[in-house]
């Protein structure tokens, strides 16, 4: 389509304007063609005629789209040409403040991560005027690749690369009158990353030092800052000796006037050049030689001449300036001040010193400060690039280029000429990069494209390098012996005048030339330009120097004479540029230096050469800086001025040759998104290609307007535009019907709002009528019941009091009466008492006295009938005894007889109860009798007493009825008075009613108001509670994280220690020629690090590097030295770190413990429980004493059989001995429990007391004695604390309480040690007495089954030899034991001895029963046998004989496993090896159970304890942690291998604390775990040791994560489009569409949720725990939010509403998968938040106030420079969009101006979360563990 069909009515245009270049118009009819006159209107509303050019016809510019305004890209603009350029900068700059914007392939927020996608080192190149921004803006860059990359080492190297700006900004940039910090150099850093593009490294090269600042200055200029920076700094103590003074002292410093800047601080900057320094290796003493070179310097300035003649000059005698100059540099007075005056010439016969005049001495006086300032640069620049060097192999690197823009001033010399020809160089390489895109683009989507023509500025170049060109003639006139300028110049006018149309001559001038550069024309003035071009300096000055006593300053000059090719490199890999030719007295034939011969612009020329070769070799990036106006005024915009940058640095060729071709480029799915609008539903195809070339060919008609390429359309320029337009008529047409629609929609639903409300008020009118009239009968209902209330209230009064009356009178009458009645009833009961207890002790005397006398009576007969049955009993034991002897069977015959002599027992025994129940019935009966004639008694009685009351109660009628008439007398006067009182007291009572009425009110407002006090105060101190308890977990996680971040650093240390050590072996071991080391030899002179040894090795370290290698390695051992000393201080730091951890841990228990809330106990309770106590105290004692008894009864007062272990009364008594220790447990715990409930309840009765005296508190705390007892007392005193903490607050005395708890804390802590001491103690005692008493009870059943096996005769022998065989060895026992102390062993002897003689004393009484008891025996058989002979026929012989006692078979149990694995202590390096080291962790997960590894250790560490061996555990532990270490350093990035040994040394570490003994972590054991507790090793220690290389491992593991994850993040969760369709919908630049994101092996984010399922499933597979996965899924959410977060914020083209909705899907698909994992309350979701928020904003509307409002209450979770910087950043995505606006960015500010949040941008992705490991036992039972034959574990057992 023809695009002059374009011009319609109301379209804008752009015209010219000599003021402001160009002014926007709009037309006010259609054009047409052949039209001469447009008729157009201003913005300022003026109509104009435009006329336009006869000759060429050319219509005035388009204006873009108003969306397309403020385009971060240029090359988006839909017309590309000067004016929409122009305004776009504009708009952004003055109206966005933003200072960047891109123009296709310039750009500076590089993403460093998509430019090393092509594997192609990038160089960035920063150009532009001076005063543009250039330094800015480099530095800029590299501050990017630091906060992105990161060090790859611990050196920090991107600190050192950005340290090294201040430096050479203090020594290379200086005030101009353009700029106050310009740029007097141009330098290429090269910044080095490995293959995981972290920064290892950088190199500098620097370009034409401009080295005549340093003795001159322009007015309003300044020297190089670093003299400044001296002369403010000159009042320093260190400073002194420089003799410095103010700027205006100096020569070299006044010159221009302007000594000062406005806003810098000379003195604060050049801290920061020292700190800098120091951060880069220049230590002190260099860094005071460099000020003393720089002052030296600045005296040498003010040295003065006096002249003698006209051909020689003077120094005046004892020069301060040349004094001072001289002792700074260390050179002696007089050959210096010689050598100022003089010259040294050599002819061919001889040599002769000439004097030179004054000018002379002057130039060589300030070529002499040139030059030793050139030297002293250089050295700088070497330095830093040692500083920045490393020794690891750089993969790829990103060249930052800050060289100096075009200049053209009204003197331009030798520095502008090299400036400017620099420039020549950068713009034609520029160009054919610029061309060879666009034509690489073509060719990649096979489009036919022409060449296109753009300026080439070769001439120029030619003109300056070719052979006969400006510099060769420069170089062959400077090698003239008396070539000067002026000849110079000639010969260019001869050479080029006239040949060359860049070259010109000035028509007033014969000592200038004219060139023609791509930029402007520059005028050069050729005064000077040889002088600079030869840089000379006298050859006795430098040897003046070179003789310094001054080591520095002789390390300037001393490689004068070797100085190298400027094409090649230094050492230190920097090019010399600037290198100064030292004129000599004589040459010498053959030996005169090439490079002396080499002048300033050849060298220049060779590394501008060198430079263009690197850039070439690189993919290079443009930054065009573009200075805005010349007054330094900020965000101030000078059309004219920016114009002429742009034609300058190329911006406005890069356009121009963009919009030659096809300047707009689509996808086919991005044209389809956008401009589906324009399609119908038929014309939509499945083929996207072929249906966005059936809607091209019907909307635009010229096909030459488009291309199709293979995946994108070209368009021409303002097809886009066109298209645009048509997209919006028909998106305005829809906008229209959707208006109306929703216009009839919204009358409908307001008319319908208005009848409802109609209908509304009618009901609630009418409703109030009908309340009205209803109100009315019920007040008229009322009325009419009060009255009948009333009437009837005043009947009933009177009724009731007239009862009343009567009921008193009847009532005292009767009451009178009734307490007659009483009394008498009274004395009758009374006197019947007294009788009934006088008959009774009477019939009692009687009953005793005949009792008595039967019962001696009884007794008498008794003892009569005992006798005989005495002398029965007798006879008949003489006649047993006889018979016993005669026949040993009548045994049973003795038995019948005893049977029958119990059955005469029974009868007689009934006999007698039937006796007592007769005397029982007897004597009831006779109480009977007694009874009856007691009763008649009473009765007589009574009836004498009545007759009496009769006559009392007629006395008492008479007295009642006088009072009787008394009362009715005082009754009429009491009923008058009552009624005058009743009156005055209804009266009284109504007044009362009233006030009690107004005081219940009052009594009611004052309780409101206390409870709402109340309340308010609970919901502050509950607010304030909540705010300390969350401080206090802010406060542990940061110490948690400094710990650990410590912990981490330590790690470095240890491994940098580790790979030193490993050098310094390498060193002190160096190989014979042609011996290659092995493998073997390696590992055999591997170090190991051990814990035990970590003091020995360290100090021994330096003895074994007193090595005469010492010599070729100062640096590394100074290093060693130093990272020692650093490894203790962080030792010490480590404790220190780790108490107070402990501190904030017990801070926070106590402020968690504060909001459970706990009833207040009565004051019976509390006596109750006192009670209990009491009693169990005493129950407790009980039980101690009745157990020492008892020990003591077994230990010394029992006789040997019954003591013998196995007897039945020793088993008896050890059950009992278990069970009263069993019980006293139970008794101490519920003792604890009472005594701390009590130290509570006492607390919470008496706060203040409790809390403010500490003294009472701590001799409490001290009286208890069992660390249970000391933890229940803590809990229960911090309950108490939180009880009172109100009124606490009040009085201010919380403080007092929080010292108090900190000391109590203290105590209870050093208590409970020493508790756990003794515990253990007397545990060990306990055990190992248990273990000989089991041992002695196997031994003493062993010894009884054997002796029951032995006849009778032969039991006795053997159980005695069996004792004094046990007491032999118990004695050589206790001999053993007590070999130390012989006082105990003595009385042991002594107890021995006596216990001996009491068992042979025993022994004796013993024989002697027996012998007794023998004799008996044979009495008894000769009885029997004599009475009952005929009976012994009936006896069977098998009765008589004794039968044999079988001996007892004890079955031997089945060994039970222990739960412990048994190694040889030379097979540890074997277990360690094959367990750890050679463990592959795949095969561990996949086929056994989860730690495995694990559980084997620690049953192997059992063992040795179990053993008692220390030295055995010591050296597993150390093996097994050394051996983790040795695999996370081998495999550490393999994520399979880190997430397994991370599994089993927590595992590890839960079984040391499960078995350890502690009763806080045996819980959850099963008695059967208890027992396989440890028993003599406390290995806390250990655990602590394992605790740290746990979060070592963590940290190690969340790096692997990290490195896996990076790559993926920025393209799944940013670039990627995971929903169709919704991005994309605006014209892309030539950035989007040269992008370097490949679409093959693109991430996406099924990507990063399949890779978070593989990290899930193998760190479940390995068993690792719940609560450690969850801290895994946080740390790896919040990388992924924090990575994400912060490019978007580096990415303007992220900044969209699209892209917000992308950003949230993204986010809702990962709390999917947490939703999946049961991991929602992990805290993974809420390390999303920012991200969140960030999408959220993109997504809200951005225009009110409340808008305002609602985004700084949405946006909690961002940081204020973020949330502008996104509405910064916030791009429109199509016209119905806005930009958001700068008033209401300042609103946002405003209201957050109080926030205090972090002044940092970006997110740190590099933090990790403090990381805990929650106990979590195993309920897997040790015993029951098998060892697989596939660990090859064949030489360790089960136990």
């Amino acid at each position: 389509m023809n695009q002059k069909l374009n011009y319609l009515k109301k379209l804008q245009v752009w015209i010219p304007d000599p003021e402001e270049v160009w002014k926007s118009a709009e037309l006010l009819k259609d054009y047409k063609q052949g039209d001469k006159v447009i008729q157009l209107r201003l913005e300022e509303g003026k109509e104009l005629e435009y006329c336009l050019d006869p000759k060429t016809k050319e219509l005035p510019p388009l204006r873009n789209p108003d969306i397309l305004v403020g385009e971060n890209d240029l090359t988006a603009l839909s017309y590309l040409h000067e004016p929409a350029v122009l305004h776009n900068l504009k708009v952004r700059f003055i109206d966005s403040k933003l200072i960047y914007t891109y123009c296709g392939n310039k750009q500076l927020v590089i993403n460093m991560f998509l430019c090393f996608r092509d594997e192609r080192n990038q160089s960035i190149i920063v150009s532009g005027e001076s005063g543009a921004g250039k330094t800015v803006s480099a530095k800029y860059a590299m501050r990017y690749f630091a906060t992105v990359s990161g060090s790859a080492s611990e050196a920090n190297v991107e600190e050192k690369v950005l340290a090294s700006n201040p430096i050479m900004e203090s020594i290379g940039n200086a005030k101009t009158t353009r700029n106050d910090n310009s740029s007097r150099f141009g330098k290429y850093i090269e910044i080095g990353f490995d293959k995981r593009y972290r920064i290892i490294g950088a190199n500098m090269r620097t370009y034409l030092l401009e080295k005549s600042r340093v003795v001159f200055q322009a007015e309003e200029e300044r020297n190089y800052h670093i003299f400044y920076q001296l002369c403010a700094s000159a009042a320093l103590p260190e400073f002194k000796t420089l003799r410095l003074g103010n700027a205006n002292y100096f020569h070299y410093t006044k010159q221009g006037g302007s000594p000062v800047i406005d806003g810098i601080d000379d003195a604060k900057e050049m801290v920061h050049t020292r700190q800098a320094c120091s951060l880069l290796g220049i230590n002190d003493s260099h860094q005071m030689g460099i000020f003393r070179i720089l002052a030296g310097i600045l005296h040498l300035g003010n040295v003065g001449f006096t002249s003698r003649d006209a051909d020689s000059c003077t120094i005046p005698h004892k020069h301060e300036p040349l004094t001072i100059f001289c002792d700074l540099m260390g050179v002696e007075y007089q050959e210096m001040s010689h050598w100022l005056c003089h010259r040294k010439l050599a002819t061919a016969s001889e040599t002769y010193i000439k004097p030179i005049s004054k000018l002379q001495a002057i130039n060589a006086r300030d070529a002499l400060a040139k030059h030793i300032y050139a030297k002293l640069f250089n050295w700088i620049v070497d330095h830093v690039n040692k500083a920045l060097h490393s020794t690891v192999k750089q993969h790829s690197f990103i060249g930052v280029l800050d060289i100096y823009g075009f200049e053209t001033f009204e003197i331009n010399s030798f520095e502008q000429f090299c400036i400017n020809y620099a420039n020549e160089k950068l713009q034609q390489q520029f160009n054919m990069h610029v061309f060879k895109l666009e034509q690489e683009e073509y060719m990649k989507e096979q489009i036919p494209w022409t060449l296109i023509d753009f300026y080439d500025n070769q001439p120029c170049i030619n003109l300056i390098e070719a052979k006969l060109g400006i510099l060769d003639l420069l170089d062959e006139e400077c090698k003239m012996p008396k070539g000067s300028d002026d000849s110079w110049a000639q010969k260019l006018y001869n050479t080029h005048l006239k040949k060359c149309a860049l070259f010109e001559k000035p028509r007033m001038s014969n000592k200038a030339f004219i060139i023609q550069h791509f930029a402007d024309k520059v005028e050069y003035q050729c005064e000077g330009f040889l002088e600079k071009n030869k840089d000379t300096v006298y050859e006795e000055q430098i040897k003046v120097l070179k003789s310094s006593k001054f080591k520095m300053l002789s390390e300037l000059f001393q490689d004068e004479e070797k100085a190298l090719s400027p094409t090649s490199a230094t050492p230190s890999g920097r090019t010399l540029l600037s290198r100064t030719a030292v004129k000599p007295a004589k040459a010498r034939p053959g030996q005169a230096s090439k490079e002396h011969k080499k002048t300033v612009g050849h060298q220049f020329r060779n590394s501008l050469h060198l430079l263009m070769e690197t850039l070439n070799a690189t993919t290079p990036h443009y930054v065009r800086c573009i200075k805005p106006n010349d007054f330094k005024f900020p965000f101030t915009f000078d059309e004219k001025r920016a114009v002429q940058q742009l034609r300058a640095c190329g911006v406005l060729e890069t356009i121009r040759i963009s919009a030659a071709g096809f300047p707009s480029r689509w996808t086919y799915q991005e044209f389809f998104s956008r401009y589906r609008v324009l399609m119908k539903q038929k014309d939509v195809l499945s083929d996207r290609k072929q249906t966005c070339k059936n809607l091209l060919e019907k909307l635009i008609l010229d096909k030459d307007k488009y291309q199709f390429g293979k995946t994108k359309i070209f368009f021409r320029a303002g097809q886009v535009a066109y298209l645009e337009k048509i997209r919006a008529d028909k998106l305005r047409v829809a906008c229209i019907r959707i208006q109306k629609t929703i216009r009839g929609w919204l009358m409908r639903k307001k008319y319908l709002r208005m009848r409802k409300a109609a209908i509304t008020i009618q009901r609630y009118v009418r409703g109030y009528q009908a309340r009205c009239y209803a109100k009315f009968l019920r007040r008229t209902r009322a009325a009419i019941l009060i009255q009948k209330f009333q009437r009837m209230y005043v009947v009933r009064k009177r009724y009731h009091l007239m009862r009343a009356a009567t009921i008193v009178l009847q009532s005292l009458l009767r009451g009178y009466i009734a307490r007659n009645k009483y009394q008498r009833m009274l004395r009758e009961h009374k006197a019947i008492i007294i009788q009934k207890h006088v008959r009774g002790w009477l019939a009692r005397v009687r009953y005793r006295r005949s009792l008595k006398a039967i019962v001696y009576l009884q007794c008498c007969y008794r003892r009569m009938m005992a006798k005989r049955e005495l002398k029965k009993l007798k006879i008949e034991a003489r006649s047993v005894e006889r018979y016993k002897k005669l026949n040993i069977g009548m045994e049973n015959k003795i038995m019948q007889l005893q049977r029958k002599v119990d059955e005469q027992n029974k009868d007689y025994k009934s006999l007698l109860e039937k006796l007592t129940n007769l005397e029982t019935t007897y004597n009831t009966e006779n109480e009977k009798l007694r009874s009856d004639v007691e009763r008649l008694r009473m009765s007589e009685e009574e009836a004498k007493n009545a007759t009496n009351r009769v006559n009392m109660l007629q006395e008492e009628i008479t007295k009642l009825r006088k009072e009787l008439h008394q009362t009715q007398s005082e009754k009429k006067t009491i009923e008058e008075w009552a009624d005058k009182y009743k009156q005055e007291t209804e009266q009284l009572v109504s007044e009362l009613k009233e006030q009690n009425t107004s005081l219940k009110k009052e009594k009611e407002e004052l309780n409101r108001r206390i409870h709402d006090q109340a309340k308010e105060m609970t919901e502050t101190m509950e607010k304030k509670l909540v705010e300390e308890t969350k401080q206090l977990e802010l406060d542990l996680n940061d110490e948690r994280l400094r710990y650990q971040n410590l912990l981490n650093e330590f790690s470095r240390l240890e491994e940098r220690y580790e790979d030193l050590k490993d050098e310094v072996n390498l060193m002190v071991s160096i190989p014979k020629p042609g011996h290659k080391r092995t493998d073997s030899t390696h590992s055999s002179n591997e170090s190991e690090y051990t814990f035990s040894s970590e003091i020995t090795e360290t100090e021994d370290l330096p003895l074994r590097m007193e090595d005469p290698s010492e010599k070729k390695a100062p640096l590394d051992m100074s290093l060693f030295l130093k990272l020692q000393k650093r490894v203790t201080e962080l030792e010490q730091e480590k404790q220190s770190l780790q108490d107070e951890l402990d501190r904030k841990e017990e801070q926070a228990l106590r402020t968690k413990t504060r909001e459970e809330e706990r009833p207040p106990m009565r004051g019976a309770e509390l006596e109750y429980e006192s009670l209990k106590r009491q009693e169990l105290e005493s129950e407790n004692k009980k039980l101690k004493n009745e157990l020492n008894e008892l020990q003591k009864a077994l230990l010394e007062k029992s006789s040997p059989e019954v003591t013998a272990p196995g007897a039945p009364a020793y088993r008896v008594l050890l059950d009992q001995l278990t069970s009263v220790s069993e019980e006293l447990d139970v008794r101490k715990e519920e003792v604890l429990i009472l005594r701390s409930q009590l130290v509570s309840q006492k607390e919470a009765i008496q706060p203040k007391n409790t809390m403010t005296d500490s003294t009472i508190l701590l001799e409490d705390v001290q009286k208890m004695k069992d660390k249970g007892e000391i933890a229940q007392a803590y809990i229960g005193l911090k309950e108490t604390n939180r009880y009172d903490y109100h009124m606490l607050n009040e009085d201010g005395e919380l403080w007092l309480v929080y010292e108090g708890l900190k000391q109590t804390n203290r105590l209870l802590e050093s208590q409970l040690q020493s508790q756990k001491k003794s515990h253990d103690n007397e545990l060990e005692a306990l055990r190992g007495e248990m273990q000989s008493l089991k041992e002695e009870n196997n031994r003493q059943q062993q010894l009884l089954a054997q002796n029951l096996q032995l006849p009778p005769e032969a039991r006795i022998e053997a159980s005695l030899q069996h004792e004094i065989t046990r007491l032999t060895n118990e004695n050589l026992f206790y001999e053993e034991l007590y070999a130390d102390d012989p006082m105990k062993y003595q009385s042991y002897r002594i107890s021995l001895y006596k216990r001996m003689i009491d068992l042979m004393e025993q022994l004796e009484k013993q024989d002697k029963t027996v012998r007794k008891l023998k004799k008996q025996l044979k009495v008894f058989a000769k009885k029997i046998g004599e009475l009952e002979v005929g009976q012994m026929e009936n006896i069977s012989p098998g009765q008589i004989i004794d039968e044999p006692i079988r001996p007892v078979n004890i079955p031997r149990k089945e060994k039970d496993f222990q739960g412990m694995l048994e190694y040889k202590k030379d097979d540890e390096p074997k277990l360690v090896k094959n367990l750890i080291l050679d463990l592959k962790p795949r095969g561990v997960a996949v086929n056994l159970i989860p730690g495995l590894p694990a559980y084997i250790l620690f049953m192997c560490v059992r063992h040795a304890d179990y053993l008692n061996d220390d030295q055995k555990v010591r050296s597993l532990l150390t093996s097994t942690i050394n051996g983790i270490k040795k695999v996370l350093k081998k495999r550490g990035d393999d994520f399979e291998t880190v997430s397994f040994w991370l599994s089993n040394t927590c595992r590890f570490l839960h079984c040391l604390k499960q078995y350890s003994g502690e009763e806080g972590f045996m819980k959850h054991n099963t008695p059967r775990q208890n027992e396989h507790c440890l028993t003599n090793f406390d290995l806390a220690e250990y655990r602590q040791v394992l605790s740290d290389l746990a979060i070592q491992i963590y940290q190690q593991l969340v790096r692997v994560l990290e490195n896996i994850l990076q790559p993926m993040i920025v393209s799944g969760m940013l670039e990627h489009e995971t929903i169709q369709g919704v991005s994309g919908v605006k014209p892309p630049g030539l950035r989007k569409r040269t992008s370097s994101i490949a679409d093959e092996g693109t991430y996406t984010l099924d990507s990063i949720i399949r890779q978070l399922n593989t990290f899930h499933s193998v760190m479940c597979q390995h068993g690792m725990d719940p609560e450690l996965i969850k801290q895994v899924v946080k740390q790896t959410f919040y990388i992924t939010g924090a990575v994400t977060l912060n490019n978007l914020l580096l990415r303007k083209d992220m900044c969209s509403w699209s892209k917000g909705m992308q950003i949230r899907y993204n986010v809702s698909q990962l709390e999917e998968w947490l939703r999946d994992k049961n991991l929602m309350n992990s805290g993974a979701k809420e390390t999303l938040e920012p991200l969140i928020q960030a999408a959220q904003l993109l997504q809200v509307k951005k225009k009110t106030d409340e808008d305002a409002e609602a985004i700084c209450s949405m946006c909690n979770a961002l940081t204020t420079a973020q949330i502008v910087k996104v509405l910064n950043l916030y791009t429109p995505v199509n016209e119905f969009e806005e930009r958001v606006s700068i008033s209401f960015i300042r609103t946002i500010q405003m209201r957050l101006r109080d926030r205090k949040d972090s002044p940092q941008l970006l997110m740190d992705a590099k933090h990790i979360f403090p990381v805990t490991f929650p106990f979590n036992p195993s309920s897997l039972a040790l015993e029951t563990i098998q060892i697989p034959a596939s660990l090859g574990l064949a030489f360790i057992s089960r136990v």
